[in-house]
């Protein structure tokens, strides 16, 4: 997506920065997102979006919320998809470039780091090491 930003700011802010809403960027795709993403439809046109159903509330109308069958089945389906990304992120974070301080003199390198671990990442897969 974008360059590397330093501290905490919600991805789907940075969607936002990086993809205006105003553009049609998503209208001919496809689109697999998850609960942070909330909003999404109402700020860009997509032909198909998978979202996966959040449980309502507990309220006094509804003291004991479920999703129904078809939601959790949908769900289902939703995170099956999603786990590949998700490993994927979790395999770079092994190599800490994303879980510690970087601490690094030039800016050019900090993009070139997570780069890096993603190909080491991408390489040990299709290696099967």
């Amino acid at each position: 997506m974008g360059l590397t930003v330093f501290g905490s700011v919600h991805d789907f802010s940075l969607l936002k920065q990086e993809f205006n809403p105003e553009n049609d960027w998503f209208s001919k795709l496809s689109v697999w997102i998850d609960l942070g993403y909330t909003g999404f439809a109402k700020n860009y046109k997509v032909k198909k979006l998978h979202m996966p159903y959040k449980k309502p509330r507990k309220s006094k109308n509804n003291p004991n919320p479920k999703l129904k069958d078809w939601q959790k089945t949908r769900n289902k389906i939703i995170s099956q998809f999603r786990i590949i990304v998700e490993n994927a992120i979790g395999g770079i974070k092994r190599y800490n470039i994303l879980n510690n301080v970087f601490r690094n003199k030039k800016e050019e390198i900090k993009d070139k780091s997570i780069y890096l671990a993603a190909g080491l990442w991408n390489f040990k897969i299709n290696a099967k090491i």
